[in-house]
């Protein structure tokens, strides 16, 4: 198994909105243009459907475990790929763990993976950011 995490100054639920709802994911995953199937506003589990991968690319894909607020896994290809939120003391991780047999997670690693901390940086900072953005104050 694979783990990426990052840690973010924003909450748990803000976090989670980004990770957790399809048309929020170009925010922080700008490869990822938009998805079907897979649940709205959030992904639901048991859901079919694909996510839109550089504006052309539909890959299939299962949401096959939710834990509302918390975590969700879906299968991708060979990957199954759990997304979570975990509260730390000032704000939260985010956290992504992958894993596939023989030589996939080895491929994975190698390849989309190198992107990952810069992804989980963005969705962090992003989750950072709206959380500011809603406790601003008007002038």
């Amino acid at each position: 198994m694979l783990e990426y995490r990052r840690s973010s100054t924003a909450s748990p639920a803000q976090a989670w909105r980004l990770l957790a709802r399809p048309d929020a994911w170009s925010e922080w995953a700008p490869h990822l243009r938009g998805a079907w199937g897979l649940g709205a506003p959030e992904v639901e589990e048991g859901s079919r459907g694909a996510a839109r991968v550089a504006w052309v690319v539909p890959v299939p894909a299962k949401i096959t475990q939710k834990e509302p607020g918390r975590a969700w896994r879906w299968r991708v290809g060979p990957y199954s790929m759990e997304h979570r939120v975990e509260p730390n003391g000032s704000g939260c991780e985010v956290v992504l763990e992958v894993s596939a047999s023989g030589p996939f997670e080895r491929l994975f690693d190698l390849s989309y993976g190198r992107a990952i901390p810069a992804l989980l940086g963005r969705l962090a900072d992003a989750a950072a950011d709206r959380e500011a953005a809603d406790g601003a104050s008007p002038a």
